[in-house]
């Protein structure tokens, strides 16, 4: 049946409606006029129109398609929504960091994937990276300043009452000793952050300014993070930015902790009242080799740590829970760069599990554990690229960070001694 194209006798408004009538009395949306039937439309009509309004999937731009064959033997295959998919014939390009340089640069990302009948290359309007916000980072980092003079001071009353209560040498003024935790704690993990974010200039990598987290606590932060916003192209560039932080950040804590502990009191354990309170920390490896060959203290004494030493502490704890093989951490795209989606996924839920059951070591466990379960849930997509190699300097470097990991493993970081 046909429909009626009426039209309004004061204002000229059209629409199509269900009717035929010749005339619609006070029926225009616009002015509330009369409207006139002006002409019919067919199904026929109908049809065309829709055609017409039809979303259309984008035809593959010339200029891209030349580019590609730049770098690529292809043949494209399909196209899904706005992604192209090609069966990749012949890699004429190895460096896929200069591919997606030159794609970007004409508005688009790629990513070379393995599939069971080859190698696929997905080519894709690349995203938008909004600028950072220039002052939040200054503020938090000035924040974290505080708070860390502020702990630095507390941790330092606790180690001037030791000194003092056992008539020991020692610097006796709080404020040097907060300023020389804060500055430790901020310089390890400052360097940290800043190994992340050199790695991630190095491939192309968008990233924000590293965000240091203030929290008044025992230490006074809660570390520092930066967020890669855009993705990573390889598997070399995914462990350059897994290793960077956590190597960076690692050899300054070592001479960090070196200066702490010659800092550090020892005090004979016959001497501790049995009704002494305060807080273990946990012994690594790192740890035990200085004390072993570099600041060496007496058989059957108890160390109480120098603000500057507890710094150190922490750094050697951030490294060793940043080097763990799971989800988003940086052990996590390590790891990711050698696995599979499917097999990461699987790993990352043993990881949680087992820092879980870890938990009667230390209470902090159950929490991390939960943590990491919950950002594993999200996946980790890993690089763009698959397909080409991981170099034998990133392996080195992987094997590096296992070691790193191992030397820094801390598994009762905390205790109250009973």
């Amino acid at each position: 049946m046909p429909r009626g194209i009426y039209e309004c006798i004061n204002c000229k408004h059209r629409e199509t409606l269900d009717s035929t009538e010749a005339l619609l009395e006070k029926s225009c949306p616009v002015c509330g006029g009369d409207m006139v039937l002006v002409e019919f439309q067919t199904d026929s009509d109908e049809l065309a129109l829709q055609t017409a309004h039809q979303p259309k999937s984008p035809a593959l731009p010339e200029t891209l398609e030349s580019k590609l064959r730049e770098f690529y033997l292809v043949d494209l295959e399909r196209i899904e929504g706005n992604v192209f998919v090609f069966k990749v014939r012949e890699i004429l390009e190895s460096d896929f960091e200069k591919v997606l340089r030159e794609l970007e640069e004409m508005g688009y990302w790629a990513a070379l994937k393995k599939r069971d009948d080859g190698v696929m290359l997905f080519v894709f309007p690349a995203g938008e990276v909004k600028d950072d916000n220039k002052w939040l980072p200054w503020l938090f980092l000035i924040a974290t300043i505080l708070t860390t003079l502020l702990a630095g001071y507390y941790l330092s009353l606790t180690y001037i009452q030791v000194l003092d209560y056992y008539g020991i040498p020692g610097i006796r003024n709080p404020y040097i000793n907060a300023i020389a935790f804060s500055i430790s704690v901020m310089a390890i993990l400052g360097t940290h952050e800043l190994g992340h974010k050199i790695a991630a200039a190095y491939h192309g990598v968008r990233a924000t300014m590293p965000y240091f987290i203030p929290f008044p606590s025992m230490l006074g932060t809660l570390g520092a993070v930066i967020r890669v916003k855009s993705p990573l192209p390889t598997r070399n560039a995914a462990i350059d930015l897994g290793v960077s932080g956590p190597i960076a950040g690692f050899l300054v804590a070592i001479p960090v902790s070196i200066i702490g502990l010659r800092l550090s009191v020892p005090v004979p354990q016959n001497l501790i009242p049995q009704t002494q309170g305060g807080i273990a920390f946990g012994e690594n490896l790192l740890f035990l080799l200085i004390e072993k060959y570099i600041v060496t203290f007496p058989e059957n004494t108890v160390v109480f740590l120098h603000p500057v030493a507890i710094a150190g502490w922490v750094g050697i704890l951030v490294t060793f829970l940043n080097l763990i093989p799971a989800a988003q951490l940086d052990g996590g795209h390590i790891a990711r760069s050698f696995l599979g989606e499917k097999t990461h996924r699987y790993l990352t839920m043993v990881v949680g599990l087992v820092l879980i059951g870890m938990s009667f070591l230390w209470v902090g466990w159950l929490i991390w554990g939960m943590l990491v379960l919950l950002m594993g849930s999200a996946g980790n997509p890993g690089a763009l690229d698959e397909v080409s190699p991981i170099s034998k300097k990133r392996l080195a470097l992987a094997i590096l960070a296992f070691i790193i990991f191992v030397i820094s493993a801390t598994p009762r970081p905390l205790w109250v001694p009973g």
